[in-house]
């Protein structure tokens, strides 16, 4: 097993920075959907002893990513599609609220924060980098509930989000056509900037419903990942 590692820098606790890595390479397909695991092997990985490992897995467990079966072992847990739409409905409920917010006002830190993502979210296209453009795609978003001072919300819909960004990833995977979603967040970046809520939701709408058309299609195309 291969794993995409990144150096602590954020002063996390051992058994959090397990966590946030596992998460982070389940979302990435590193550690594919069905795909059993086990404490030893992952504990040997990150050089740490089976203890943080465990409380990462049992944290997963409670947000349905892995399941733990007694005597058996631990596996990565296939996609769900009714959870990936409860998720959609919690973030597109949640994101509509927000933009409200955004739409009147917003601060212009926060604004150059929105267009030095995009710009990121372009390069990251030229080299074909899912991971890493899922990763600016959601970040975009978190920009924008973080300068609307609702942070604590976003935690909300992380602890949700993980079979969502799974799918998501796939539909990069499947459709390489990346500028409909970079479009897209260009035209909410101009609806705050304009104050305009209507287009706001408008584009908010479309963008997290995309998804909806595309999950059966993403089923045929990788049936040993879905349940």
């Amino acid at each position: 097993m291969e794993l995409e590692l990144i150096e602590n820098k954020n002063g996390l606790s051992v058994g959090e920075y397990v966590y946030e890595m596992l998460k982070k390479n389940i979302i990435n397909l590193n550690i594919k959907p069905g795909e059993r695991i086990s404490e030893k092997e992952i504990s040997t990985i990150f050089e740490v002893s089976r203890t943080p490992v465990r409380e990462a897995f049992i944290k997963l467990s409670r947000e349905g990513v892995l399941y733990i079966l007694p005597q058996r072992g631990t596996y990565i847990s296939l996609i769900d599609l009714e959870q990936v739409e409860e998720a959609r409905f919690i973030r597109e409920s949640l994101e509509t609220a927000v933009l409200k917010i955004a739409t009147k006002s917003f601060p212009d830190d926060a604004m150059r924060e929105l267009e030095e993502n995009l710009q990121i979210e372009k390069e990251l296209i030229k080299n074909k980098d899912y991971g890493k453009f899922l990763e600016f795609d959601e970040e975009f978003h978190k920009i924008i509930f973080k300068a609307c001072n609702k942070e604590r919300t976003w935690d909300i819909i992380e602890q949700v989000n993980t079979q969502y960004k799974r799918v998501r990833l796939l539909s990069f995977i499947a459709d390489e056509n990346w500028y409909k979603v970079i479009e897209q967040h260009e035209k909410l970046l101009k609806a705050i900037r304009e104050k305009d809520n209507e287009n706001a939701q408008k584009t908010i709408n479309v963008h997290l419903k995309k998804l909806l058309k595309e999950q059966e299609q993403l089923k045929e195309l990788f049936p040993q990942y879905f349940k």
